[in-house]
């Protein structure tokens, strides 16, 4: 990994241009990628965005983006598309305004059906070093499988973004056009957890680092409040790897501490493995910045099942908004209200558990909304509530009130598991719906 060029400017200079000049190479008609989470390049949005009047049937596709299309003047010309509901898309797929398409398949070097028509790409670069060659930063997301598809590439570069090793790289010759990023750096919408929500996380990943990850275990962290907070958790274990979509933070403390070397794996030995990074503070930032333990790949290299299903020692730890009393997970919606999305917890959970029992679920056991006190251990899912996760590849449900062990359990046992870890106000409410609907006694 070879640094920024010092006249990175002087070897763009035939490409660079400002954002609105960039985007002026989208035409009528053309689909455009707009990139997810940390990928997403703000100032090119911003420009495209202005041009909704000027030019006809655009149909804009992200995941997960922290960039607001609900814009009555953008709606009103274009078709948006996203893979995965972020808090600013969330209302306008729940009233149709914006389209959603459910995503689940990962396949390397192929997008997920239904985001696999690009035109032209949108894409968050850093400078180019002295060969040419650009990294996408602290996110490589659908980057490189984007870029192979698309027919132009228009870069936006942020001179702050890190480099790392493995798929984390493209040619600035990819480049139609360049602009400069001149703005603050971009924060992803991440809310703070509540008090409650934080002293549940300590109680779950203590038991999960205690009770349930063993030394040479390859880990995958799901984002969310619980699961992200786990790697402090796990400073007495040893020989762990690392094989996960979103990187949290906690984690350059445990490869220097010889925690997490990785030896076990059996691919990308030695080498922690993400697709991007997540809220990680800055102090890691800089210190997985060059380091070649770090490879980031495209979302499509770390979340295909195929590849998955070759780590024989896999803990998949995700989040849940409710599970119910047989074990199915619900990650993505409030009744049939889209939340979220799939993204790639079903396929972790699924790796995990066929591969080594070691599909992990971690939630709270209930919620204060206003006053009220709500259950997260539910006897049955809402009417049209997205089943994330089939019960059937659950083996462990994690709350503070302890770990429901689920792998080869009949129904009643299941029930008598999961209610054991419900919140005590709920149990016995819990009890009289599993015989009123199951007819199971507990």
């Amino acid at each position: 990994m070879k640094p920024t060029a010092p006249n990175w400017r002087e070897i763009v200079a035939s490409k660079l241009v400002s954002p609105e000049e960039a985007v002026a190479l989208v035409k009528d008609g053309d689909w455009v990628w707009t990139g997810g989470w940390t990928s997403v390049p703000p100032q090119l949005c911003a420009a495209l965005a202005a041009r909704a009047g000027q030019v006809k049937d655009v149909t804009i596709v992200n995941f997960l983006s922290p960039f607001n299309w609900d814009r009555p003047e953008v709606l009103a010309h274009w078709k948006v598309i996203t893979g995965y509901c972020s808090p600013f898309d969330r209302k306008a797929a729940r009233e149709g305004r914006i389209e959603y398409v459910p995503v689940s398949q990962f396949r390397e070097g192929k997008m997920p059906p239904g985001l696999d028509h690009i035109d032209v790409a949108l894409i968050p670069i850093s400078p180019p070093d002295e060969d040419g060659w650009c990294s996408f930063g602290s996110g490589v997301f659908f980057g490189p499988t984007v870029s192979s598809i698309a027919t132009t590439l228009v870069g936006e570069i942020h001179e702050n973004f890190i480099r790392t090793g493995g798929g984390n790289r493209i040619h600035i010759d990819r480049f139609a056009r360049v602009c400069e990023y001149t703005l603050p750096p971009a924060q992803a919408p991440i809310p703070p957890r509540t008090e409650e929500t934080e002293l549940a996380a300590n109680v779950i990943c203590t038991l999960v680092a205690n009770e349930i990850v063993y030394d040479g275990a390859t880990l995958q962290f799901g984002i969310g409040d619980v699961s992200a907070a786990l790697p402090v958790f796990l400073e007495e274990k040893h020989d762990l790897g690392v094989h996960t979509e979103l990187l949290p933070g906690g984690i350059p403390d445990l490869v220097e501490k010889g925690v997490i070397t990785g030896k076990h794996k059996p691919h990308h030995v030695g080498k922690v493995v993400a697709s991007a990074l997540g809220q990680v503070p800055p102090e890691d930032l800089a210190r997985i910045n060059g380091n070649p333990t770090y490879e980031l790949y495209d979302f499509t290299h770390t979340d295909d099942i195929r590849l998955l299903l070759q780590i024989e020692n896999f803990i998949a730890v995700n989040n849940a908004l409710a599970v119910d009393l047989t074990g199915n997970v619900s990650s993505e919606t409030q009744g049939p209200l889209v939340y979220s999305g799939t993204g790639g917890q079903a396929v972790f959970a699924i790796g995990a558990s066929t591969a080594a029992g070691g599909s992990v679920i971690v939630l709270p056991s209930s919620t204060l909304v206003g006053d009220t006190r709500h259950t997260r251990i539910v006897a049955g899912h809402a009417p049209g509530t997205v089943v994330t996760v089939h019960r059937g590849f659950v083996d462990y449900v994690v709350t503070e009130q302890g770990i429901a062990k689920l792998r080869g359990k009949s129904l009643r046992e299941r029930m008598a598991e999961l209610i054991s870890v419900a919140h005590p106000d709920f149990r016995g409410e819990l009890k009289a719906e599993a015989n009123r609907l199951y007819g199971i006694t507990i």
